[in-house]
């Protein structure tokens, strides 16, 4: 019974790796998958350790960070259901360069590294896959470096605003972010100190660009955020 319930919840969530694999690597997968929970906050790998599994977040949200100067965190990337990390350090042979921890109450899948690599040596349309995961996300990071060093302070919020909003979408009321950050991670989402994101906040909350209470924030002028991501 158990095995079924994984299986379907590979099947379901992990639907794009699952339709490359064939009847001896579905079977192989299942052997070998297995489901985690984590606390909001938990720590999911640290840099530095040794990279083990390819983990797939099934439900809730995830931040991949480095530690900066002083202690502060940088937040590269986050993650949405259902994406893939913590596999490119592997195929680097290198220890991870970043941390990853849950925003909110997390449920992940895991794979030994070994495995996917053995499968890949197999699996050309495996292979393939990995490869355009990794290009997509180093296009990404390409992009942010440049936003992040170029953009001026409201153009950096805004760009954060539009990647919450774009990664989780909106509640019910189609306005509010389905997710509430910290002053301090939205800072380090947009590469700022925390001064300078409550500043920037209350700007935009003042220009009727947004509403805010507590960690909830609403959007009221998209379009408008938009132009200040693109042009600030």
């Amino acid at each position: 019974m158990i095995k079924a319930a994984i299986e379907k919840a590979i099947n379901e969530d992990m639907a794009e790796i699952w339709s490359l694999l064939d009847g001896d690597e579905k079977r192989l997968v299942l052997d070998n998958f297995e489901v985690h929970s984590f606390k909001k906050n938990q720590l999911i790998y640290a840099e530095g350790d040794e990279p083990e599994f390819l983990w797939c977040l099934l439900k809730g949200k995830v931040k991949k960070y480095k530690e900066g100067v002083g202690g502060r965190a940088q937040i590269l990337r986050l993650v949405r259901p259902v994406q893939y990390f913590g596999y490119r350090a592997f195929f680097a042979e290198e220890t991870y360069v970043s941390s990853a921890a849950a925003f909110e109450a997390s449920v992940l899948g895991t794979l030994p590294m070994s495995l996917v690599k053995s499968m890949i040596t197999k699996n050309i349309q495996l292979a393939w896959f990995f490869i355009k995961e990794l290009s997509h996300n180093l296009g990404g990071s390409d992009t942010k470096i440049v936003n992040l060093t170029q953009k001026h302070i409201r153009g950096r919020l805004a760009e954060a605003l539009m990647v919450l909003r774009d990664n989780y979408g909106y509640e019910e009321d189609e306005s509010t972010l389905k997710i509430y950050m910290s002053r301090e991670d939205l800072a380090n989402l947009s590469n700022m100190t925390t001064a300078n994101a409550i500043r920037t906040l209350s700007a935009f909350v003042a220009e009727r660009l947004l509403v805010v209470d507590g960690r909830r924030i609403k959007i009221i002028n998209e379009p408008q955020l938009r132009r200040i991501s693109k042009f600030g």
